[in-house]
């Protein structure tokens, strides 16, 4: 389940927030990624600003209506596969879009990513963690172990 919400005017006219509180709803990034394709579409890529602020509005809309939203951070389609560490790139310029975007842009938190075995992107959501060096977790987006529950 989730909230669906369509606009005329980004490239992409619809998008889904699904949202458990109940913890044992959530699901590591690949069973997000194979739900969304199963819905008809494809995690999400923030390809702007504009859309980064426009996710973040949606979300400050859900807490607003009074579901009790609390601590709980989003998958989005950002990840790097494991084998490409061998590479000379420098591990942030490994992480590609799931459904194909070319974009560059990225919204990482202060000191993200941390790379390591941490190869999918979250957006954060936790409006209760007291603010790190980069300011409160809150829609930044850092890199966590695939199999995290999301």
């Amino acid at each position: 389940s989730g909230q669906k919400v369509c606009y005329g005017d980004f490239k992409r006219s619809c998008y889904k927030l699904a949202y458990f509180q109940d913890l044992s709803r959530r699901v590591g990034f690949e069973e997000a990624r194979q739900a969304c394709e199963m819905d008809g579409g494809a995690l999400l890529s923030l390809e702007s600003e504009a859309e980064q602020r426009l996710i973040e509005n949606m979300l400050q809309n859900l807490t607003k209506s009074g579901s009790g939203i609390s601590d709980g951070d989003f998958w989005i389609g950002l990840w790097r596969s494991g084998n490409e560490l061998s590479t000379s790139s420098p591990c942030p310029n490994l992480y590609k879009w799931a459904d194909g975007s070319i974009s560059p842009f990225r919204n990482w938190y202060t000191d993200e990513p941390s790379c390591g075995s941490e190869a999918c992107v979250v957006m954060y959501h936790q409006p209760t963690a007291n603010p790190g060096l980069g300011g409160p977790y809150l829609y930044q987006w850092n890199d966590d172990r695939c199999n995290m529950k999301h």
